[in-house]
């Protein structure tokens, strides 16, 4: 410990990069003064709360208790995530949690990314307190404003944002969006619309916001049945710069494709796209493979480094992902492609190789396999030399809820790992669990060091990227 304490207080920040969990960098924390004034700063930067945290709607109560009463904490405040939130069952308990939260936020000064999501916590005096954040530039909330919510009109008050997310947004949000839009022209560079099947978003709306989004570098819909290629071509052509992100998850039916694709080769407006989210949009082989064939063309000029795909709602595709398809992407992509993802559409073991092992940079694979197909997922896994995250899912029935989903053995999962002998590999996943693996150096019987390795749980507070609602 003695030796431990001469170490020069310029290395701390480095590594307290290596502590993901809170309540290590508590610990850090208690060390010493020295440790505090660095520690304590990583502690509160990122303040959340997930709606699976345990007693979530306490921990609401407490974190604000805290930024209320501790000015001197939440001036560390950069980031202030909201996902679950109390239902108080009186007027006074209301209006107490909410006292708590004004308070909180008044003090984070250096405030400059705001999630906001459960649906009914969005009030007109946290918005205006908000809006006094001299730094804010990211808010993520729920669009349900409602009767006694929250004023919409409200919402153009924030001027300077760079990024707008919005979350299920009624009539009344999407009907300022415009205003708003305007107001953040000189700034906003990341849009996103999440809906269920919003029937306001449409062409007519996108083509009116792209005169005002020239800025755009990352603009996702989904669940917006009524946009087709027209309202999306808008927005891509108004954008000086030209987008790095784009996802089109759940749009309309009628959507071109291939028109968008002409459109874009003509112009070359994806020529700085470095991540893209689609999903298949039909079932029938003919046209799946006209859109195939219409998506490599769309990206053929794009420096694309993260590829997203899945089907349609919540069913897994019939079909498995056609495999020309993949090798066409990986062809025109693989000395960039970082994450390849697929979610809902059955992969063919020759793809995952294929991709494996003609993509250096690989990082993230995210894949849906059948069961008899993991037994050779390892070999596949070891082509590819940078690979950090591996996540696998398996075909459900139709039928099936959640209580079906089946789980794979610790001892099974670890077994492929082992097998894979990867160096890099750190996190692997089957369904809805996340494994982080763990190296350690242990002496066996005969005093020779050896390499063992773990499964632990997963660790870091993010929301695993193969678990995102948009991915980027």
């Amino acid at each position: 410990m003695e030796r431990f304490s001469q170490l020069p207080l310029e290395l701390l920040p480095s590594i307290l990069d290596h502590f993901l969990r809170p309540s290590q960098i508590a610990s850090v924390c208690l060390v010493n003064s020295s440790f505090y004034a660095f520690a304590v700063q990583d502690l509160y930067r990122r303040a959340f709360i997930y709606a699976w945290h345990k007693d979530g709607k306490t921990k609401v109560k407490q974190l604000f208790t805290t930024l209320g009463n501790c000015p001197h904490l939440a001036k560390y405040v950069h980031q202030l995530t909201i996902r679950d939130y109390p239902k108080p069952f009186s007027w006074a308990e209301r209006e107490d949690i909410r006292a708590l939260c004004l308070q909180g936020i008044r003090n984070c000064v250096n405030l400059r990314s705001c999630t906001w999501t459960r649906d009914g916590s969005l009030s007109n005096d946290i918005i205006s307190s908000l809006q006094d954040a001299p730094h804010l530039t990211e808010l993520e909330i729920n669009g349900h404003s409602g009767r006694w919510l929250f004023n919409a009109a409200l919402l153009p008050g924030f001027k300077h944002l760079r990024k707008i997310s919005l979350i299920m947004p009624d009539a009344h949000v999407l009907g300022v969006l415009l205003h708003w839009a305007r107001e953040t022209a000189g700034t906003l560079q990341h849009l996103t619309l999440i809906c269920k099947s919003a029937t306001q978003v449409t062409d007519e709306l996108l083509t009116g916001l792209s005169q005002h989004l020239v800025n755009l570098e990352h603009f996702y819909l989904v669940g917006c049945p009524k946009v087709t290629h027209v309202g999306v071509w808008s927005i891509i052509a108004n954008a000086h710069a030209g987008l790095r992100g784009l996802g089109l998850e759940g749009v309309s039916s009628t959507f071109d494709i291939d028109r968008l694709s002409e459109l874009c080769a003509d112009s070359q407006a994806l020529r700085r796209l470095r991540s893209v989210t689609l999903t298949v949009e039909t079932r029938q082989a003919k046209s799946e493979h006209s859109w195939a064939q219409a998506v490599v063309k769309l990206l053929a000029a794009s420096p694309l480094e993260f590829f997203h795909i899945s089907s349609l709602g919540g069913e897994l595709h019939a079909g498995a992902l056609d495999a020309q398809f993949c090798a066409d992407i990986v062809s025109a992509h693989a000395a960039r492609l970082r994450r390849f993802s697929v979610h809902r559409l059955r992969m063919r073991p020759a793809s995952v190789r294929d991709i494996c092992a003609r993509c250096p940079r690989l990082e993230q694979l995210f894949v849906v396999l059948d069961r008899s197909d993991v037994d050779d997922l390892a070999a596949c896994l070891a082509l590819a030399p940078r690979l950090r995250a591996v996540h696998v899912s398996r075909p459900m029935g139709p039928d099936a809820d959640a209580d079906d989903v089946p789980v794979v053995p610790r001892e099974q999962v670890l077994e492929l790992v082992r097998r894979c002998r990867h160096p890099a590999l750190c996190q692997i996943g089957f369904n809805t669990r996340v494994h982080q693996i763990n190296r350690t150096l242990k002496t066996n019987s005969d005093g020779e060091v050896e390499l063992e390795l773990e499964l632990g749980p997963y660790e870091s507070p993010e929301v695993p990227e193969q678990f995102l609602v948009v991915r980027t």
